[in-house]
C-alpha cells in the first residue's frame, strides 16, 4: 500500500515512517525543506514537497496514495488556538480529496483531551470541550459524516523514546535541571498515560493493515497513568536534586505555561485497542527510558 504521511520527519513520524516501509509499505512523505526530502529518501520513502499550510499539496498527495495518516501538527503554543484551526483545515483540505473513495484516513489526536474523572476510553467523545484541540476530533468526525473513511488514532501524552525533544518528558526534566528541584503539584497522585515511541508507530502500522469501521478510535496507551510523583522522584535522582511538592500558586509560577500538564490527570485505556489490533506493546516503559541516557545526554 501506499501511504502519504504528513508529520513524517518529526519524532513519531520518523518511526511510523520506518514502520511502514520495514512492512513492505512505500511512504509518500510530506516535506518542507531538502533537509527533510533528504532524510525521507535516505530512510528508502519517496518526499512531496509542501507543509500544511499548503492546501493544494496535501491534496495532491492524498490523491497519490491509497491511504493518508496524518500525523503533523504545528507545535507553536504562542499561537495555539490557531494551530488547532489550521489542523482542523488540513483535514478538512485533504478529506475533500478522500470523499467517494474508500481510502482510510488516519488522524492523530490525543487522549489528554478527555481527561476526566474516571478512565478515559475509546468510546469518549465531546464535541463541546473547551481545548482548542478539540478541533481535531470534530473535524474527524465531519469527514466521518461526509463519507469518509476515517479512524482517530489518540496519543498518549507522554510517547517517549530516543529522540524526543519537545515531548512532556524532556520539558519535564529541562524544568527540573534549571530550577534545581524535581517539583509535584500536591501529593503528585495525578497520572499521565505513556507509550513507547515503536509500540505507537506498530499501532499505526496494524490500524492501516486491518478493516475499521469509520469513526473509530484507537489509543496508543501503554501505560494507563504514572503517578507524575514517581517521574519526579526518578528525575531528581538523576539530576541529583531534591523532589519538592508545590501548592496550585507557587506551581503557576514554577511550571509557567506548563502548568496544566505538570497537573494533567488523564489515566486512559486501551483494552479495546488491544483487543481489536492484537496490538501488545513491547518496549521499555516510562520510568525504565528515565533510566537510560537519552533524557539526560549532558550527563554522559
Amino acid at each position: 500500500m501506499k501511504v502519504f504521511v504528513t508529520g513524517a520527519t518529526g519524532f513519531v513520524g520518523t518511526a511510523v515512517v520506518q514502520e511502514l516501509l520495514g512492512a513492505g509499505h512505500d511512504v509518500l512523505g510530506l516535506a518542507r525543506s531538502e533537509e527533510s526530502a533528504k532524510k525521507l529518501i535516505e530512510a528508502g520513502a519517496e518526499p512531496h514537497y509542501g507543509d500544511l499550510t499548503d492546501f493544494e499539496r496535501l491534496k495532491s498527495g492524498a490523491k497519490a496514495a491509497d491511504a493518508v495518516i496524518h500525523l503533523g501538527f504545528v507545535h507553536d503554543f504562542g499561537r495555539f488556538q490557531e494551530m488547532c484551526e489550521l489542523d482542523k483545515e488540513v483535514i478538512n483540505a485533504i478529506g475533500d480529496t478522500l470523499v467517494g473513495t474508500d481510502k482510510p484516513f488516519f488522524i492523530t489526536s490525543g487522549t489528554a483531551l478527555f481527561s476526566k474523572d474516571g478512565i478515559t476510553t475509546e468510546q469518549d467523545r465531546s464535541v463541546n470541550h473547551p481545548h482548542p484541540r478539540i478541533a481535531t476530533e470534530n473535524a474527524a468526525d465531519d469527514q466521518v459524516a461526509k463519507g469518509v473513511r476515517v479512524a482517530v488514532i489518540r496519543l498518549s501524552p507522554s510517547v517517549h523514546g530516543e529522540g524526543d525533544k519537545i515531548g512532556f518528558v524532556p520539558l519535564f526534566v529541562k524544568i527540573a535541571r534549571e530550577k534545581g528541584v524535581s517539583a509535584i503539584i500536591g501529593d503528585g497522585i495525578n497520572r499521565w498515560p505513556a507509550v513507547h515511541l515503536l509500540d505507537a508507530a506498530r499501532l499505526y502500522r496494524l490500524a492501516l493493515e486491518k478493516p475499521f469501521a469509520s469513526g473509530t478510535r484507537y489509543h496508543a496507551v501503554s501505560e494507563e497513568g504514572i503517578e507524575l510523583k514517581a517521574v519526579a522522584a526518578e528525575i531528581a535522582e538523576r539530576l541529583n536534586i531534591p523532589v519538592i511538592s508545590l501548592n496550585s500558586l507557587e506551581a503557576e509560577q514554577h511550571f509557567s505555561w506548563f502548568t496544566h500538564f505538570a497537573k494533567l490527570d488523564n489515566p486512559s485505556s486501551s483494552e479495546w485497542t488491544r483487543k481489536a489490533l492484537d496490538w501488545n506493546p513491547l518496549h521499555p516503559t516510562l520510568l525504565e527510558d528515565l533510566k537510560g541516557l537519552y533524557y539526560f545526554s549532558e550527563l554522559r
